[in-house]
């Protein structure tokens, strides 16, 4: 990688969700990967997925095994972290439709709807413009997904629908998508996020 000989280490939280799919994805692109379930192991990774799963699920676990302030303390001290469909729940500031009790990790400041699009029979596939990304059309997998309502001023928004809902954002150190980019076959959003967490690695080794 970039200014290190050293491979890229991310971690997955692995509680439930697609993790597979996003380990198997960022070993292909050279990371060498961890399934991040204990606060020690934060300590140890260069950047952080948070797969898409079902967020409120996920949100229990986290707290269940102590992991929601170490989590917390990360994305404030500026851990990169991808967050994809439930991963960008998690990110997000603020639930619209929260279940009852459900808190989100926060550091996005957005508002985000759950399961926008409704069940998974809902499910769909398009292309999207994301330009910051690459500047062919990205194949994006919408599964029970959540919508972007509301970004605030520190929000750049990196992809829309056609009919103009937010499906992608990111601010500072964190990236949140409401697609699955694991499932395709399509890896250059793993790509971009990788760039990005390399960026961060020099500039704290500089």
């Amino acid at each position: 990688m970039v200014g290190n000989t050293q491979p890229l280490r991310i971690g997955v939280l692995a509680f439930q969700g697609d993790v597979r799919e996003h380990i198997l994805v960022l070993e292909r692109l050279g990371a060498e990967v961890i399934k991040v379930r204990r606060p020690e192991e934060l300590a140890s990774i260069d950047g952080l997925v948070i797969p898409g799963g079902e967020s409120s699920v996920m949100d229990k676990l986290v707290r269940l095994f102590g992991m929601y302030e170490p989590l917390t303390a990360a994305i404030a001290a500026g851990l990169p972290v991808l967050g994809t469909c439930a991963g960008l729940i998690m990110l997000s500031n603020n639930i619209l439709d929260a279940m009852d009790d459900q808190k989100s990790l926060g550091g996005l400041d957005v508002d985000v709807r759950r399961n926008a699009f409704g069940t998974q029979i809902d499910s769909f596939e398009t292309n999207l413009s994301m330009p910051v990304v690459t500047k062919d059309p990205i194949a994006a997998t919408f599964i029970r997904a959540p919508i972007v309502e509301r970004v605030g001023a520190g929000v750049t928004v990196l992809a829309r629908l056609d009919d103009g809902r937010i499906v992608a954002v990111e601010e500072g150190n964190l990236l949140g998508i409401s697609f699955h980019p694991e499932v395709n076959g399509d890896t250059r959003i793993h790509e971009y996020f990788l760039g990005r967490v390399a960026a961060s690695r020099e500039l704290q080794e500089s």
